[in-house]
């Protein structure tokens, strides 16, 4: 069977050059344009910062910091930026249906490609991004100066932004493509870094309500309260509540999210501000089942788990599967009972921003952030004490992180210094045990939803604890050498040192008298950086980007597909002697062109990773045998095209091109013998991506229509088993009515997912990637879904 069923696609442009949406016409502050250039002389991380300009001294601190995020466009860095970044702003956010993640968003970019499996990209375990041929977890991601890790599903190194900060609080996201500027304080970053802000409180007293309803039973309520200025010094604070609930778009289960927003505005005369900023969140998620290829056409991409079926489950548990189940490869992890992931998150962080003296300004930020999840799977591989063919595995997890950063920039005539450091604490314990299933008929089944304490399971599995200490140092300087002409060059230090302890082992389960525990250590005393811009014209600029990155190690529980994941003792003290932390040297040349009717980009790299290390996928997915293996080098070369025309009349057309090959250099050996990899696509990521919109305004109508297109995936590192290419075609229509009484910006919002209703695999490889065949690693999109929103600011 063929995945994709072809439909007459809209096509949107047949000229696939480069850039995004300058800003047209001037609109009312939620109808800005999707993107534009913008000029910028330094790849800094953005903050709440003090005017230089003499000009603003007449006006409070308060009143400068301010705009409301609500006139936000999203812009491309264009005039001095030295590398290739861009700016995604809380208008192109507010396109979406609300509560749609802001990662998502970041698919309309060249060379991204997000997954999902659905409609919102909430379903934090089907989410994954590539960025130009890096994986997730080779990229940096920070909130406000806050870092969240690679923002893996499990929180052992970071956060995701879902859970970081409501989507309507984020003022902008800043993608760096190719390499982050050194300042980022990240130890994940091979590749680009995303950045997060988060938008002040309003100047003005007032609110925002904000309702949603769509397809699955979906119900969002968002509201906002901004307490205005307090005092004459400019001291505010804003209080913001999201709550959802949505059906599953296929199977059983209802998904639950809560969320609340603090941020706490201070300023300390004219050239100090003081902001603290509080989240909290709690997620109750029912697992969609993965599929594999044979599953898929066999069954159809519909299939889920049983749930709550708990007598079909039995039922297959004990080998009496349906017919239609039975003609599968592998019958018995064609469906589990259930799964589930629950998760409640703190954040918490204090900045101080000051200006020192003349163009001297000092920026420091304090956090902390606590995580607690609980993951189950229910499956025929363990029976209960009862005599029950199913028992309840689960994995609690527990992260408590501590940090501080602090950057220093001095501007002068010719340069403009950075300089800062970063350091991290990071506690981290995982442990998996097993709870008792009823026997059909006597009792009902454990509810996925409920958090339960490994100390009333019958079985506890493994218990293992991390203590991870990061440290980062850099030093940057752009110097402008003619007014047209700008160098960027600095270098980083970075130290990560991870130490595993070994809590519990069951040699009952794990089958080993003990399991390994020890530490491992990626440290770069300096890891340079070299970037310039010319501007040949006013319109016409040459830009390029020369750095080195390295990765810290992961980290998981036994036998978790990590380098601390390792079977047995041995095992890891080979990985001591022998590991080293993954490199990539980035190469990135490009041309940007800025006319009235026109913008465009085109940028070409080159990547150079050494000692890539891999996780091999064996097994099943619930009884997998995970391995880490250095490949060797890896070369990625890629190319995008992109551009907007603005047409008269409020029109605006939006076309993307990229092309990435990232081929393994070497084979490598295993214990079964050569794997013969080299040349080889790396799995999960598309060669081929085309990217439209186009976007009509008028008054208070704000019509667009985009279309992507991704590639074929992938699944397994030998490229015998892929996923088919897929366009999908999405819609939305939003009116502002203006102000009736009391309310302001009164609007209605209409968004169409998946307009076409394609049939499509979403998600390639997040149950991980085998060496050669098919594996239970996909999952599906959501088929079309209607979603619509009323909101109101007062």
């Amino acid at each position: 069977m063929r995945l994709i069923t072809y439909r007459s696609s809209i096509v949107l442009a047949t000229l696939p050059f480069l850039l995004y949406h300058r800003s047209g016409q001037a609109q009312s502050q939620t109808s800005s344009t999707a993107i534009h250039q913008a000029g910028r002389t330094t790849d800094t991380t953005e903050n709440t910062t003090t005017s230089n300009s003499a000009a603003t001294h007449h006006r409070t601190r308060a009143q400068r910091d301010l705009a409301p995020s609500r006139s936000e466009e999203i812009r491309v860095f264009g005039g001095g930026s030295t590398r290739q970044m861009v700016t995604i702003s809380s208008a192109e956010l507010s396109r979406a249906a609300p509560g749609t993640s802001a990662m998502k968003m970041l698919q309309r970019l060249p060379s991204v490609n997000f997954m999902s499996a659905d409609p919102f990209g909430a379903y934090e375990w089907s989410t994954r991004m590539t960025v130009r041929g890096f994986d997730q977890d080779q990229l940096g991601f920070t909130l406000d100066d806050i870092p969240l890790g690679p923002m893996e599903y499990d929180s052992e190194r970071g956060l995701n932004i879902n859970r970081a900060i409501i989507s309507e609080n984020i003022r902008r996201t800043t993608v760096s493509q190719g390499a982050g500027s050194v300042e980022v304080p990240s130890s994940s970053n091979l590749g680009g870094t995303i950045q997060f802000y988060s938008g002040d409180p309003e100047m003005k007293q007032g609110g925002t309500l904000q309702q949603t309803f769509g397809s699955n039973s979906t119900f969002r309520t968002f509201a906002r309260y901004d307490s205005g200025a307090l005092n004459r010094s400019g001291t505010r604070f804003y209080i913001a509540y999201a709550h959802s609930t949505l059906d599953k778009w296929k199977g059983s289960g209802r998904n639950e999210y809560d969320q609340i927003n603090a941020k706490l505005v201070q300023p300390f005369g004219e050239n100090t501000t003081w902001t603290t900023f509080f989240d909290w969140s709690s997620r109750k998620e029912i697992d969609y089942q993965d599929l594999s290829m044979n599953y898929i056409n066999v069954l159809g991409s519909n299939w889920d788990n049983y749930y709550p079926n708990y007598a079909a489950a039995y039922h297959a548990a004990q080998g009496q599967f349906s017919s239609q189940v039975a003609k599968t490869n592998d019958p018995m992890d064609a469906a589990y009972y259930a799964g589930s992931g629950l998760r409640r998150d703190f954040v918490g962080s204090t900045t101080i921003n000051t200006r020192l003296g003349h163009g001297l300004e000092w920026r420091t930020t304090g956090y902390a952030i606590a995580d607690n999840g609980f993951s189950t799977w229910v499956t025929p591989y363990e029976s209960s004490p009862n005599g029950a063919p199913l028992a309840m595995q689960g994995r609690n997890e527990y992260g408590r992180r501590f940090g501080f950063n602090s950057h220093i920039t001095w501007k002068t005539k010719r340069n403009e210094f950075h300089a800062g450091i970063w350091y991290e604490n990071n506690d981290y314990e995982q442990d998996r045990a097993l709870w008792e299933e009823p026997v059909l008929g006597q009792g009902a089944p454990l509810s996925p939803y409920t958090w339960r304490n490994p100390r009333s399971a019958f079985m506890n599995e493994w218990d293992y604890a991390f203590n991870t200490n990061t440290f980062q140092f850099y030093m940057a300087d752009t110097y402008h050498i003619l007014p047209n002409l700008q160098i960027n060059a600095g270098f980083k230090t970075l130290i990560d040192t991870t130490h595993s302890h070994v809590i519990l082992n069951n040699p009952a389960f794990t089958g080993q008298s003990s399991l390994p525990d020890g530490g491992l250590t990626a440290e770069a005393p300096a890891l340079p950086q070299i970037s310039g811009n010319w501007k040949i014209t006013r319109n016409d600029e040459f830009f390029f980007d020369i750095s080195k990155n390295m990765s810290g190690y992961d980290f998981s529980g036994w036998n978790q597909g990590s380098a601390f994941g390792t079977t047995d003792a041995s095992a890891f003290a080979a990985q001591e002697r022998n590991l080293r932390p993954q490199t990539a040297w980035v190469y990135e040349a490009g041309y940007r062109m800025h006319r009235k009717w026109f913008d465009g980009l085109i940028t070409g790299y080159r990547v150079n990773f050494a000692n890539r290390l891999i996780a091999l996928a064996e097994g099943t997915i619930i009884n997998s045998v995970s391995t880490v293996q250095n490949v060797g080098s890896v070369t990625m070369n890629g190319l995008e095209l992109s551009g907007t025309v603005h047409f008269p009349h409020h029109i605006s057309l939006y076309n993307s091109f990229s092309w990435n090959r990232e081929t393994y250099d070497n084979n490598y050996n295993t214990a079964s013998g050569e794997v013969r990899v080299r040349g080889k696509q790396a799995p999960n990521m598309p060669m081929l991506m085309w990217k439209s919109q186009l976007t009509y305004r008028y008054k208070g109508l704000t019509f667009d229509i985009d279309e992507n297109y991704v590639g074929h995936r992938y699944v397994d590192y030998m490229n015998t088993v892929s996923a088919p290419h897929y366009f999908i075609t999405n819609l939305g229509v939003r009116y502002d009515f203006g102000s009736f009484g009391i309310l302001k910006n009164l609007n209605l919002q209409l968004n169409v997912y998946n307009l076409l209703d394609q049939h499509w695999i979403a998600v390639v490889g997040e149950e991980g990637n085998p060496v050669q065949g098919d594996y239970q690693s996909f999952m599906p999109g959501a088929p079309r879904q209607f979603f619509g929103t009323l909101a109101a600011h007062f």
